[in-house]
């Protein structure tokens, strides 16, 4: 599995809160039944590369399709195939190592 960070946002839309948008956005994740979690900053998704990749293009054409004139995007993933990875590794990963300090 991959991991996709994405960062989608409207411009041109009257408005400076996007949270209507990330709401819907939020909603076609669930619909796509992708494991995902929200954070401050974007949102970060699990699946296979092609997944992502058609998850990604699906976000980024929800604003078009809900009348933004344009569309920023900014998407990061992480394909790692030597062993299985999900959300929330990495950062338990991190915290582990702070736990137990080199010796």
């Amino acid at each position: 599995m991959a991991l996709l960070e994405i960062t989608v946002v409207p411009l041109g839309t009257g408005g400076a809160s996007l949270s209507p948008w990330i709401a819907g956005m939020e909603a076609l994740l669930e619909h796509r039944g992708l494991p995902f979690t929200l954070h401050d900053m974007g949102t970060t998704v699990e699946g296979t590369a092609d997944e992502l990749f058609a998850v990604a293009r699906e976000l980024h054409e929800y604003s078009f399709g809900q009348g933004a004139p344009r569309v920023y995007t900014i998407m990061k993933i992480d394909d790692r195939r030597d062993r299985q990875v999900s959300i929330g590794d990495k950062v338990a990963s991190v915290h582990a190592r702070k736990a137990t300090p080199d010796k």
